[in-house]
């Protein structure tokens, strides 16, 4: 009987009154928008690339969400609501506590945002860290190795930028005194590192020049890294809160070491090494500032 009901089946596909293959719906995975491998350590999560699962069926087990797509009224709109969160948060408290609070500010943010859907948004967003922010078992040598290769990276490009910024801060501010060696504490280290560099290369690598370029794919490629408008219009926002929280124009520079950390996120696929980077930037001009006597 089995046999025969199976041969009708088939005779009906042949004869076009059923089709002969049934497709399936297929959750497909938000891509990131810059090219990055991803790690063979990773456990992909139960009924995430299942054919046939509707595309909330993580949810209905539990598991996290993914997001809507992005489009550029509301990615922008998204970051106007921070800066003006993270301005304003930054008259209102205490000084000796404003750079936290800002801080956690644009952590919310991307938490929001990004942080609190799956895996494939957290990494399409270049956000994983080596798996520390994902909702998954974290593997120690997928950590390793993300964590060494955002050291070298960034090691790399401060070897090529850091000669002549060091000869050009010696020329802007006419220095003629010896330069002393005086290091960062430990505790401006991790300010640096978790304070600063982290919260804003999250918020504007992570979430926000990956959401632009999904919506503006990136059409030329710098050394490498595939770039677009999302690259400049993250480092122009970036560069106008800079000048929003402290009302000087030559906040604005800014701009331009955020296209560094705008093409290590895309050369790399993660913030990793823009993160690094960003925090070695500002360590290296305070230690600049600290050495020599006129410390502007």
């Amino acid at each position: 009987m089995l046999a025969v009901t199976l041969g009708a089946r088939r005779r009906d596909a042949q004869n076009g009154a059923l089709p002969a293959r049934i497709p399936s719906a297929t959750n497909t995975p938000l891509q990131p928008p810059t090219p990055f491998e991803p790690s063979r350590d990773a456990h992909p999560r139960a009924g995430a690339d299942t054919p046939g699962a509707p595309a909330d069926a993580g949810a209905l087990h539990g598991e996290r969400p993914r997001p809507p797509e992005p489009t550029a009224a509301r990615t922008l709109l998204a970051a106007a609501i921070t800066t003006a969160a993270v301005t304003a948060a930054s008259y209102a408290a205490p000084k000796s506590y404003a750079g936290t609070i800002v801080g956690l500010a644009f952590l919310a943010a991307t938490y929001w945002l990004v942080l609190r859907y799956d895996e494939a948004t957290i990494r399409a967003h270049g956000l994983s860290l080596g798996g520390v922010l994902e909702p998954a078992p974290l593997s120690a040598a997928r950590l390793a190795r993300a964590a060494l290769r955002a050291v070298a990276w960034a090691a790399l490009v401060a070897a090529i930028v850091f000669p002549p910024f060091w000869l050009g801060y010696r020329l802007y501010w006419g220095v003629t005194s010896p330069f002393v060696l005086r290091p960062p504490s430990a505790d401006e280290i991790a300010a640096q590192l978790l304070v600063v560099a982290l919260p804003e290369e999250a918020f504007f690598r992570g979430y926000l020049q990956s959401a632009l370029d999904r919506v503006f794919p990136p059409r030329v490629r710098v050394l490498g890294a595939p770039l677009g408008p999302a690259w400049l219009i993250s480092s122009a926002i970036f560069a106008l809160g800079h000048v929003l929280t402290i009302l000087h124009p030559a906040r604005l520079a800014v701009f331009f070491p955020a296209l560094v950390f705008g093409w290590l996120r895309a050369r790399t696929g993660g913030i990793g090494a823009p993160l690094l980077f960003h925090a070695a930037c500002n360590l290296f001009s305070l230690t600049l500032a600290n050495g020599y006597v006129h410390a502007p």
